[in-house]
């Protein structure tokens, strides 16, 4: 894989924040630099009460959980994470410090998050923008939309959010499982149909002039390079700027949030981890340029800070191709 001009075509190089998770010195759009792809040796995992603590620092940050909320008891807490009330006591504690979290008594903490409606906006950017964030299941794409969003106040636009209940009730009719996401039928027949209304929405937008941050897996998209063109090329007709997210966490991270979920589309998954792992690629990255998010438990840079730095770097992107 080459570092190169991005407006060579057939140049596959990746532009983020230096080496995946880190911070970089100078986001000039002048230096990018290439992003090492990870080793194949699963990286050594935080405690435990660390990977509670961060899970829910950035839930707050995403605003799924909001000032003043009162969050679920230790014991609430415990059963979710599948661990002991200790280790939700140590990751509270952890969160109060941080003056995140207001304690109460251990069954009553509240959420201390005083700006988080009124979080200003970042961006000083002209033209329309769309951010599309992908990743595999798990890895926490949606929470990077969401904190994005609060920080930009564009609109996002999640495909499973805005397509899940018509895809069930199809799933339905077609005599499968409301929570199938891996059979020939699904693939077929309705995948490409949720792909279809989440462009539909983002293109609306553009009609209105509005940025839009997508989040989906993109698994398919992100290695088609016809797609990746026309989209491009679509997006720009509305004189808007597309860039490419993309979210990457090690196996034993996206396992522990896939299973804190608890999600019944991810059942099959997780009861067939290690050949679910077998037919993915964790080390996949888009084929054109993009963005590195690495959520993984064992990276110290919060998901929060590498949103700030997307957005920095493509304000200072936006500048520059004025």
């Amino acid at each position: 894989m080459k570092t190169g001009n991005a407006r060579s075509g057939s140049v596959r190089y990746l532009i983020g924040f230096g080496q995946p998770g880190t911070r970089r010195a100078d986001p000039s759009p002048a230096r990018s630099t290439r992003m090492s792809r990870p080793r194949s040796t699963t990286p050594p995992v935080e405690p435990q009460y660390l990977q509670v603590a961060r899970h829910i620092e950035t839930a707050i940050a995403a605003g799924t959980y909001r000032h003043g909320e009162r969050l679920p008891s230790t014991r609430d807490l415990a059963r979710e994470w599948d661990t002991s009330p200790f280790t939700i006591n140590e990751a509270m504690a952890l969160l109060i410090k941080k003056e995140l979290v207001v304690s109460k008594s251990r069954t009553s903490r509240i959420v201390n998050a005083p700006d988080q409606a009124t979080r200003a906006a970042r961006t000083e950017i002209e033209k329309p923008q769309v951010l599309f964030v992908g990743g595999y299941a798990g890895s926490g794409k949606t929470e990077l939309g969401r904190i994005l969003a609060r920080l930009t106040k564009w609109g996002m636009f999640d495909k499973d959010t805005i397509t899940r209940p018509v895809v069930e009730a199809a799933l339905s009719t077609m005599g499968l499982s409301v929570n199938d996401r891996e059979s020939e039928e699904y693939l077929s027949k309705v995948r490409p149909r949720e792909y279809e209304a989440l462009e539909a929405s983002i293109v609306e937008n553009l009609e209105c002039a509005n940025s839009v941050i997508a989040t989906a897996p993109f698994l398919r998209e992100f290695k088609d390079d016809a797609w990746l063109s026309r989209m491009k090329a679509r997006i720009e007709g509305f004189g808007a700027t597309m860039s490419i997210a993309w979210v990457y966490c090690d196996v034993d991270t996206m396992h522990f949030y896939l299973r804190a979920r608890g999600a019944a589309r991810d059942a099959k998954k997780l009861e067939g981890w290690p050949e679910y792992l077998s037919e993915i690629d964790v080390a996949f990255r888009p084929s054109v340029p993009h963005f590195i998010i690495n959520n993984s438990t064992s990276v110290t840079t919060p998901l929060q800070t590498q949103a700030v730095d997307l957005i920095d770097e493509l304000v200072a992107r936006s500048k520059v191709s004025q």
